[in-house]
């Protein structure tokens, strides 16, 4: 049995919840972060951090980006300033190229509310380009997870959640719990193809992604 680890390609890795994931990956015994950046300064806190680093733009070519690395998480989003460009259209092209490299699986971090997001009319336009992005995941015939929590917090983490396919009603999550949830959305044996909604509660991450 192989000990190498995985490369991990972290589009969004200089997000809030990027950052965290990276911090989680770099202390995995099965995965090692690869941080994409957008620009070159940002590649400075990585490096100080000895994470390695991919300079890319999601709304370029992205076929360089994805070299070397085995699976990939994306984490990006452009805070409402580009919802075509980057939440959509950019995880589009990220798709393709891991498609394209044959990558072995692909994570996605979406948004409760995104299977409907005419129910959201404040939200509307962003849960619409995460529901293409989402769909456009799905039809690709890659193997995913798609990670949908609620209202993200920026207290600690607890290391446990609740899940389902659907929750009736919104609520709250912290980011560390997020990015502990999509690492573990990395394995094979976990949630494959499946999209999948999140909050705070009770029961630990690693437990909860694998419960039918």
């Amino acid at each position: 049995m192989s000990t190498e680890k995985q490369n991990i390609l972290v589009a969004g890795a200089n997000g809030t919840t990027g950052r965290i994931i990276i911090d989680l990956l770099k202390n995995s015994a099965t995965y090692q972060p690869i941080a994409m950046v957008r620009k070159e300064e940002q590649k400075k806190h990585f490096k100080k951090e000895n994470v390695k680093t991919v300079l890319a733009d999601l709304e370029d070519d992205l076929s360089e980006a994805v070299k070397n690395t085995d699976k990939v998480i994306f984490a990006a989003g452009s805070k409402g300033k580009n919802l075509i460009g980057v939440d959509q259209e950019g995880a589009k092209r990220l798709i393709d190229a891991a498609k394209d490299a044959g990558l072995g699986k692909f994570v996605m971090l979406s948004a409760m509310g995104a299977d409907d997001p005419s129910l959201n009319k404040e939200l509307k336009a962003y849960l619409e380009a995460k529901k293409n992005a989402d769909d456009y995941l799905r039809a690709s015939g890659l193997d995913f997870s798609i990670v949908r929590p609620g209202h993200l917090t920026n207290d600690e983490g607890t290391g446990k959640i609740q899940l389902k396919e659907k929750f009736e009603n919104p609520g709250r999550i912290t980011r560390a719990d997020v990015a502990k949830t999509l690492i573990e959305a990395l394995e094979d044996d976990v949630k494959q193809n499946q999209v999948f909604e999140i909050l705070g509660g009770e029961v630990p991450i690693e437990k909860a992604v694998r419960l039918l």
